[in-house]
């Protein structure tokens, strides 16, 4: 069965919107003037008005000379059929507003069943490369909660864009090259130097925290004192280099509890090994964007739309933080090929998005092929209460804390239901909490529901059941929940903002729980088994786009609850 969602719906209403005026206008019913090349549909905000609504008569009306409600009726009388559409009205002040056919909504449950695996998936993409490189957390100590916020989004959104047709991989960057490194392997070194009982002190702007201590000890139990018998300088490295590895290790294990997996773990360093630090410094230099004062070279961001100039070689001769930045951006767009990328970041970096938008200029790169997320910070309460402070070591949360405590659903729920730029608070107690106060319990709640009918219904065979028998408000009521999840993956991707899949989610299971109070799926009454095997069909249906809608949000979609 051929899929048409609502989406493909939508799309079709706006063409036949744009053919229905320009045939008014050939009949001299409508004056001649240019139509939008984009007719908005969307959907009403009062649901009794239809499925979607069009103001494009209101739009028109200034260019028409004409009151929007008689554009309207010229339009209606010329709008093709459509197969989903059982009513065309026109509403004052001069809206054109859908209803979709009963007929059509009962059979996108056969077409759901059909495609458990690909339902709501959407071609936005055509199969451009994307990449999205999200958490890239400085590789000096164990992830923390301003970290999983970014985790979350970055994966999140790599989802939806695969879901759109988009050619997705997963970057993290590893930050192992430059200054904070070697201050991470000199504070190491003190604390591998301490526990052997040695008097050595912690860089003055060393890492101060209880992990640092912990790590130190176990290296030493791990490689005894050979640290100590070899050139200070040597030993601060491969200390470096070890804690490196270890907290690398660390970030994997973190994440991958949250199920988050990447294609590719990209070291800095390789910027310099294999000469794309070179590379660009020359394209800088040829373009005429380096300047040399102060004793540094830098770029000439300013020539390009940015505030101010940037340094990219320090005095010392060191490369800075952007010199990194735009080596690393030469990588992805030209030497790897990708056809866009993303790059998640805390609402801290604010400052660096014009300097990049500059670098994409004078790389003579599409500024538009870069997207930068910027996410706020949020903030943990337990209760009503400010949690500031690890309960375990007195300093910072660590993702793996709050994970042990509330689960990755819960996490990865909580972080998505805001967009991207909203702060927000992540309430512990409430994430744990079992009851419809909960937003994760009562969507995983409704999954293990339909899990539990369709257990009940035992070896009864409904695969031939009669979806037309699906009739009543509450049936399909759920269906035109169900049939809008290609909506909500095409405006998440096309807006790289998974927040829309959060209140779908929990739409979809008020939905289907209104369903499940008011129709009774298994029936034992006379006459009942047709009506019983239609309502199967459609659980069933309800369950593959709910698993779908938490898959995408990377969550789990149990059967017991």
């Amino acid at each position: 069965m051929t899929i048409i969602d609502t989406a493909t719906v939508s799309r079709d209403l706006q063409r036949n919107l744009a053919k229905a005026i320009k045939s008014a206008q050939r009949k001299r019913d409508l004056p001649p003037f240019d139509v939008p090349e984009e007719i908005v549909v969307e959907r009403p905000k009062q649901e009794s008005m239809g499925d979607f609504a069009s103001p494009v008569c209101m739009q028109l009306a200034r260019l028409a000379r004409m009151a929007p409600i008689k554009i309207a009726e010229q339009v209606v009388r010329r709008l093709p059929r459509h197969p989903a559409i059982a009513a065309v009205e026109v509403a004052h002040p001069g809206f054109i507003n859908f209803r979709l056919a009963a007929s059509w909504l009962t059979d996108q449950v056969s077409a759901i069943l059909a495609a458990p695996d690909t339902y709501g998936n959407v071609d936005l993409g055509k199969g451009q490369r994307v990449q999205v490189e999200f958490v890239s957390a400085n590789p000096t100590g164990p992830l923390h909660m301003g970290s999983a916020r970014n985790a979350v989004l970055g994966d999140a959104i790599a989802s939806v864009l695969a879901a759109a047709g988009y050619d997705v991989q997963r970057e993290y960057y590893v930050n192992d090259g430059g200054s904070q490194m070697r201050l991470f392997g000199a504070t190491l070194y003190a604390r591998y130097a301490q526990a052997l009982g040695r008097d050595e002190a912690v860089p003055e702007n060393g890492y101060q925290g209880q992990y640092m201590v912990e790590l130190g000890a176990r290296l030493f139990e791990e490689h005894g004192e050979r640290f100590l018998t070899m050139p200070r300088d040597e030993a601060v490295r491969q200390l470096g280099d070890l804690g490196l590895a270890e907290v690398i290790a660390g970030a994997k294990a973190d994440l991958a509890m949250m199920g988050i997996t990447y294609d590719c773990w990209f070291s800095e360093r390789k910027l310099y090994q294999e000469g794309q630090y070179d590379k660009v410094m020359a394209i800088l230099r040829e373009g005429g964007y380096l300047d040399l004062h102060d004793g540094a070279v830098w770029f000439k961001a300013t020539t390009l739309g940015a505030p101010k100039d940037e340094v990219v070689v320090r005095s010392d001769g060191t490369p800075g933080y952007f010199a990194s930045d735009i080596a690393y951006h030469y990588n992805k767009f030209v030497e790897r090929g990708f056809d866009r990328v993303i790059d998640v970041w805390g609402a801290d970096h604010q400052g660096h998005v014009p300097r990049m938008f500059a670098m994409m200029k004078a790389l003579g790169l599409d500024p538009t092929r870069l997207s930068l997320i910027l996410y706020q910070l949020v903030t943990l309460k337990r209760g009503g209460e400010v949690v500031r402070l690890s309960k375990r070591t007195g300093d910072m949360i660590t993702l793996r804390e709050v994970l042990e405590e509330v689960g990755p659903d819960a996490m990865r729920f909580f972080l998505l239901a805001r967009s991207a730029d909203s702060q927000m608070d992540f309430d512990l107690e409430l994430a744990k909490e079992q009851s419809d106060e909960n937003p994760v319990y009562y969507v995983q709640y409704a999954h293990a529901r339909i899990c539990s009918i369709l257990r009940h219904a035992g070896d009864l065979d409904y695969s031939e059941g009669d979806v037309a028998l699906l009739t009543s408000e509450p049936e399909l009521a759920l269906i035109r929940r169900m049939v809008r999840l290609g909506e909500v993956v095409g405006l998440s991707a096309e807006h790289e903002s998974p927040h829309y899949l959060t209140y779908y989610a929990q739409e979809l299971a008020a939905a289907f729980h209104a369903f499940y109070r008011d129709c009774r799926v298994v029936s034992s009454e006379p006459g009942d088994e047709a009506i019983s095997k239609a309502r199967l069909k459609l659980v069933s249906a309800c369950r593959i786009v709910l698993a779908r809608a938490l898959g995408l949000m990377g969550m789990t979609a149990p059967e017991v609850m």
